[in-house]
C-alpha cells in the first residue's frame, strides 16, 4: 500500500506531497493541472525511463519519492532474491540530475532500473487507456486464467519438471553432439593412444636418461679426467697420498706431547685414508668406463621419441603425456559407450515427457474448469458498463509443451451484436478495452490480493448510469484493495473514501500545479463544478450532495 507518495521538481509540480488512504483515492482537477502528471511520477517509481525534461526547474534535481507499506505483501524471499534489505516500510526514490542522470534506490540503496521494475510492478499495477497493451500479450492472458483458476500449485509442479525436461534433453543433444564429435576423431584418437601407450611412459624417467646419455657421449673425457685425478691423488711421486702420508708420519712423532696434536695426527691420517679410498674409486669406476654405442643408440632413441611426443601435445613432461594419453583413452571408450548411454537418456526422456504431459493434461482441465464461470461474470459486468451486447470469451488451444504448459489461451471479444468475438488485439477500441481491463481487474481482486491500483483515464467515453455503475465497482475493489483513481467524471469521483484536488498556482512567476486533500464541504463544491461547471446551480450542489451519499 502506497503510504505516501513526494513530487519535487518534476513537469509543472514545484513540491507535493500526500499520503493515500488504503481505500479509494480520487484525484481530480482542471485540464491540464497535472493529472496525467501524476500518473507520469508513478510510472517513474514504477521503473519508466527518464529525461531532463520533465524538470521544471532545469538547473535543479528532481525527486520522487513513494512509501509503501508491504508487511502483507510477501515480498522477502523477492528482495533477496534482488540482493536488496528487506524490511516491512519499502521507500523507492528516482532521482534525475540536471545533467540527465537518473538513479534509482530501494531503501536508500541505489539499484539497477530492472531491478527496480521487479519490484515495483508487485507493488502498484498502473493503468491507463492507452498504457494497457499487456492485455493483448497471450502470457498476460495465461496468466489471468491461472489466477482465476488457483493453478499455483501445479504450475510450480510443472514447472520443475518443465526444467528437468528440459535439462535431460540438453544433456541428450550435448551428448549426441560429442557423439558426432568423438566418432570423427575416432580413428586419430585411436592412432593418438597406440603412439602413447607404444612410448610406455610411465618406466621413462627423462632426466635419467639424458644424464645416462650425456654419460655415454663423453665416455674418452670422463676416463681421461679421472686419470688425471688418480695420478694427481696417487700415482705420481707428489701426489696428495705421498705427501699426506710423510705429513702424517711427522704428527705422530708429536702426538704424545699433547692431546691437541693427537687430534691433529688423527685428523690428517683420516684424510690420507679418505684420498687413498677416492682414489680407489676413481681407479674402478674408470675401469668399468666403456664405450657402448648401442646403449647410447638406444637411449637416444627413447629420447627422441619422447621428445616427439611433447612437441606434438605442446607440453614438457612424460607426467603431462601420461595425463593426455588417459583423456584420449577416455574419449575413445566413450565412443563405445555412446549407444548405451543416449539410449538411456531417450527413456528418461520418454518417463519425464510423459509425467510432464500428465500435468499439462491436469493445468488445462483446471484452466477450463473456469473459464465458463469467468466468462460470465465478465460478460455480465460489460452489461452493467453500458455494453450489454459485448461478448467476451477465453480460448484454450493445444501447443506444445511450454514452460507453462501445453495451452495457447487467448481472449477473445466482441462490442457489438451480431459481431463474431476475434482475438483481443483486433477489435477493442481504447474506451471498450479500459472497461474490459477493468472487469478483469475486478475479477481479480475477487481471488488474489492485488499491489496498489493506479486508473487514468478509465472512466473515458462514459456518462451517466453506467458512469455510476463504474464508480460503485471501483468502489468494491477499494474494499480490500487499495486504489488510486484520475477521473473527470462526478459518478466516479463522489465514491472516493479520499478526495484530492489537482489545480494550477499562477500566484509566482510560473505556472506550477498544486494539489489538496478536499474537506466534505470542498469535495462538494468539487463535485458540483464537475456537474454543472465553475457557478453550479443549487440543484447542482444538490445532486453533488446526493452522489456523495451514494457509496
Amino acid at each position: 500500500m502506497l503510504k505516501h507518495l513526494l513530487i519535487d521538481n518534476y513537469a509543472l509540480i514545484e513540491h507535493l506531497e500526500i499520503q493515500p488512504d488504503a481505500h479509494l483515492n480520487v484525484i481530480t482537477g482542471e485540464t491540464g493541472a497535472g493529472k496525467s502528471i501524476l500518473r507520469g511520477a508513478l510510472g517513474l517509481l514504477a521503473g519508466n525511463r527518464a529525461d531532463t525534461k520533465v524538470l521544471l526547474n532545469p538547473d535543479g534535481k528532481c525527486v520522487i519519492e513513494g512509501t509503501f507499506d508491504i508487511a502483507n505483501y510477501n515480498l522477502k524471499k523477492v528482495f533477496e532474491k534482488e540482493d536488496i534489505e528487506y524490511d516491512t516500510t519499502c521507500i523507492i526514490r528516482r532521482q534525475i540530475a540536471p545533467n540527465g542522470r537518473s538513479r534509482a534506490f530501494i531503501n536508500d540503496m541505489p539499484v539497477p532500473l530492472d531491478s527496480l521494475k521487479r519490484i515495483a510492478v508487485r507493488l502498484m499495477d498502473i493503468h491507463a487507456q492507452h498504457d494497457t497493451m499487456q492485455l493483448f500479450s497471450n502470457e498476460y492472458q495465461r496468466d489471468v486464467l491461472d489466477l482465476y483458476a488457483n493453478t499455483k500449485t501445479l504450475l510450480e509442479i510443472y514447472g520443475k519438471e518443465f526444467r528437468q525436461y528440459r535439462k535431460i534433453i540438453k544433456k541428450y543433444e550435448e551428448l549426441k553432439n560429442e557423439e558426432i564429435r568423438l566418432r570423427k576423431e575416432y580413428d586419430y584418437n585411436i592412432h593418438l593412444l597406440e603412439e602413447l601407450e607404444k612410448a610406455d611412459l610411465e618406466k621413462i624417467n627423462k632426466e635419467e636418461l639424458e644424464q645416462e646419455l650425456e654419460r655415454l657421449e663423453n665416455v674418452d673425457f670422463i676416463r681421461t679426467q679421472m686419470s688425471i685425478a688418480f695420478n694427481s691423488l696417487s700415482d705420481e711421486e707428489y701426489s696428495a697420498e705421498n705427501i699426506l702420508r710423510e705429513a702424517v708420519h711427522a704428527l705422530s712423532k708429536t702426538s704424545s706431547f699433547s692431546p691437541s696434536f693427537n687430534t691433529l695426527y688423527e685428523r690428517l691420517n683420516s684424510a690420507m685414508i679418505e684420498i687413498q679410498d677416492i682414489s680407489k674409486t676413481i681407479e674402478s669406476e674408470s675401469e668399468e668406463l666403456v664405450t657402448d654405442e648401442e646403449t647410447a643408440g638406444i637411449v637416444k632413441q627413447i629420447l627422441s621419441a619422447l621428445y616427439h611426443l611433447e612437441n606434438k601435445h605442446n607440453v614438457q613432461s612424460s607426467e603431462e603425456l601420461i595425463v593426455i594419453r588417459d583423456q584420449i583413452a577416455d574419449k575413445v571408450r566413450k565412443v563405445a559407450n555412446f549407444d548405451d548411454n543416449l539410449k538411456d537418456l531417450k527413456e528418461e526422456i520418454l518417463r519425464s515427457k510423459a509425467y510432464l504431459t500428465d500435468l499439462a493434461n491436469q493445468l488445462t482441465e483446471q484452466r477450463k474448469s473456469v473459464v465458463e464461470d469467468t466468462q460470465n461474470q465478465i460478460n455480465y459486468l460489460l452489461g452493467e458498463l453500458g455494453m450489454p451486447n459485448a461478448r467476451f470469451q477465453i480460448e484454450i488451444t493445444p501447443i506444445a509443451l511450454s514452460p507453462s504448459g501445453a495451452d495457447l489461451v487467448e481472449f477473445w471479444f466482441s462490442a457489438n451484436k451480431g459481431i463474431s468475438p476475434q482475438p483481443l488485439k483486433d477489435v477493442a477500441s481504447g474506451g471498450e478495452f479500459s472497461r474490459l481491463m477493468l472487469c478483469i481487474k475486478y475479477r481479480l481482486a475477487k481471488h488474489i490480493s492485488l499491489p496498489t491500483l493506479v486508473f487514468d483515464e478509465i472512466d473515458t467515453g462514459i456518462s451517466g448510469e453506467i458512469a455510476l455503475k463504474m464508480g460503485k465497482i471501483i468502489q468494491d475493489m477499494s474494499k480490500t484493495h487499495q486504489v488510486l483513481i484520475i477521473s473527470h467524471l462526478p459518478q466516479v469521483a463522489s465514491q472516493g473514501s479520499t478526495h484530492y484536488y489537482i489545480y494550477k498556482d499562477n500566484s509566482a512567476d510560473r505556472t506550477v500545479s498544486r494539489i489538496k486533500k478536499l474537506s466534505n464541504d470542498e469535495r462538494v463544491k468539487e463535485i458540483a463544478q464537475m456537474i454543472g461547471g465553475s457557478t453550479p446551480s443549487t440543484s447542482t450542489y444538490n445532486s453533488a450532495k446526493e452522489l456523495l451519499q451514494v457509496k
